[in-house]
């Protein structure tokens, strides 16, 4: 399973924000957001080679309660259902992150589901094979509903635009028995200042629809800064 990281940190989105967690974070995608903000695990994969074995031993070498299996998208690796039968036997919580779009039978505590918008579909003109390639792969309802159904949940939805909001509504449309609360709307940036400007009018409409603002507590505290 190539891996991009292996890291201590804090959780800075979600349900479980501000809990201790390390991040096993699998190096390569199938999707190409414009905006994907760990490139050297998507656009530009990196990275090493690492048996179950082995990310099990750096994992317990960090000792740490929370773990939180993310990419890139991990659920590209077969190799992740060993790997959370793993943390589980050593009694760690386990969050998987995944754009929603493969299925892997495996054990988890917390699927935390980011399906991609419209908004995240790379230039077709800079990128014309990916563009198309995204557009016809990030939206796989079937997928996301086998999730929901079979584990806790979170949802998030990342926001860049007002007419982003229409197309979260129209997605939780298509998934009536979906848990209000655990439904996150996401500022997109990688700066506090981006972050505020979308939170202004998107914290009012957030709370008129029963959902909640997202805030990406990790580039607060840390900055955009890998490792964090």
């Amino acid at each position: 399973m190539r891996i991009a990281e292996i890291y201590p940190s804090i959780q800075g989105e979600g349900l479980l924000t501000g809990e201790p967690s390390t991040f096993v974070r699998a190096s390569g995608c199938n999707l190409r957001c414009w905006f994907c903000d760990t490139p050297h695990a998507s656009w530009n994969p990196e990275g090493e080679d690492l048996s179950v074995a082995e990310i099990l031993g750096r994992i317990e070498l960090l000792d740490v309660s929370n773990v939180v299996l993310t990419g890139g998208e991990p659920m590209l690796f077969a190799e992740l259902i060993p790997l959370c039968e793993g943390i589980r036997k050593s009694g760690r919580h386990i969050t998987v992150e995944t754009a929603g779009t493969l299925y892997l039978p495996l054990v988890c505590d917390l699927m935390s589901l980011s399906p991609k918008l419209s908004n995240s579909t790379p230039d077709a003109e800079t990128y014309p094979r990916w563009s198309r390639r995204h557009e016809q792969t990030r939206q796989q309802m079937d997928v996301v509903q086998r999730l929901l159904d079979e584990f806790p949940y979170q949802l998030k939805f990342v926001i860049d635009r007002q007419t982003d909001c229409d197309e979260v509504l129209q997605y939780l449309s298509l998934l009536p028995g979906v848990e209000r609360e655990r439904v996150f709307v996401m500022p997109q940036g990688i700066e506090v200042s981006q972050l505020e400007a979308i939170g202004t009018w998107l914290e009012p409409w957030a709370k008129t629809h029963g959902l909640t603002v997202c805030h990406r507590r990790q580039i607060e505290w840390f900055g955009n800064v890998r490792g964090t």
